[in-house]
């Protein structure tokens, strides 16, 4: 087992408390400490070294990020289910890692929203993704403004339940989401942020509304107060980072446009199911909470829209619908509760 921490020290105590778990258990850990590292730093050579040993299970419990990889973003991994820009991730989708990624963990959250009731939350991630299984599209409206359709042909729902005891499963401690790639180009509407959103440097609590106008599964607009200024300010700086990796080779130069133009994508709807949580201004937490959903500006989980940033921000007490082939919609939660409750 693996485990990759900061000097911090939240994450040093939840990580060393992870060593002697595994010791007690008989495993063979290693720990290995880097310095803090951001939304556009690069994880230290020896860290991403460490994972190509192939670990059966690797542990990320950072004060911010993992680290971007070198290496996978100048000349990638070619893997049988597609090209991944980070080790880490070609671990666990195709050679059958475990573990589990915590950025920005605290023992405060660990010790409130870890321990929980997982057989219902992984009932409800269960239900809900049956559900979704036959539509098209799903629609989300909400009492703030929201209102949204991300088409979801070809792509399915997958649950971050907590359950990493297979071969292959890995996922966010704190757990409790269900969350769809937006199939491409299929996302329109207008998402308007009412909870918390993450932005380049820190997450914040929002207080004005931040309204983002969206049409195939682009970006058109953000308004608002200083909350939509700096998430403005993040894509931009998302966008402008890509080309200049590109140009100095950091990024293969053919995919750096491509990771330019997808920073102002729609990359993720989330559902939040851990009843334990509550909006605290971190994202680890803030988009498990029970009662919101989560929309990624960035990079998606498919593999297919890779940027330099994937920012999560809230929407509060949302209303969703799966929409069938034939225009029927089907509500799966309605102000903020879902419909089985």
């Amino acid at each position: 087992m693996l485990v990759i921490t900061n000097p911090q020290e939240d994450v040093a105590q939840i990580s060393m408390a992870l060593y002697d778990a595994a010791v007690e258990m008989s495993a063979s850990p290693v720990l290995m400490v880097q310095g803090k590292k951001g939304q556009f730093d690069f994880a230290e050579q020896e860290v991403i070294k460490a994972m190509t040993a192939d670990p059966q299970v690797v542990l990320s419990i950072s004060e911010d990020r993992l680290g971007k990889d070198r290496y996978g973003l100048a000349k990638g991994y070619r893997g049988r289910k597609r090209r991944y820009d980070h080790y880490f991730d070609l671990l666990y989708e195709e050679r059958g890692m475990r573990g589990f990624w915590s950025p920005g963990a605290t023992v405060d959250i660990f010790s409130r929203t870890v321990p929980i009731d997982y057989r219902q939350m992984r009932s409800d991630a269960a239900r809900f993704c049956r559900k979704t299984s036959s539509g098209v599209s799903v629609r989300v409206t909400a009492p703030g403004g929201t209102d949204m359709t991300v088409g979801i042909v070809g792509r399915r729902f997958r649950s971050d339940n907590g359950d990493f005891r297979r071969s292959g499963r890995a996922g966010n401690l704190p757990s409790g989401e269900v969350f769809v790639s937006p199939a491409l180009g299929t996302a329109e509407g207008t998402i308007v942020f009412d909870g918390s959103i993450v932005v380049n440097d820190h997450d914040v609590v929002i207080k004005r509304p931040i309204a983002v106008a969206v049409s195939k599964g682009r970006i058109t607009s953000i308004t608002g107060g200083r909350e939509a200024a700096l998430l403005k300010a993040s894509v931009v700086e998302g966008e402008t980072r890509a080309r200049k990796m590109g140009r100095s080779g950091q990024i293969d130069s053919r995919l750096a446009e491509q990771y330019a133009r997808n920073a102002w994508s729609i990359g993720e709807l989330g559902i939040g199911l851990n009843r334990k949580a509550r909006i605290v201004a971190n994202m680890l937490e803030d988009e498990k909470v029970y009662g919101t959903c989560h929309f990624a500006v960035g990079s998606n989980y498919d593999g297919d829209a890779e940027a330099m940033i994937h920012l999560d921000g809230l929407v509060k007490r949302p209303t969703i619908a799966i929409v069938t082939k034939r225009g029927r919609e089907e509500q799966v939660m309605v102000d903020g509760r879902l419909v089985w409750d």
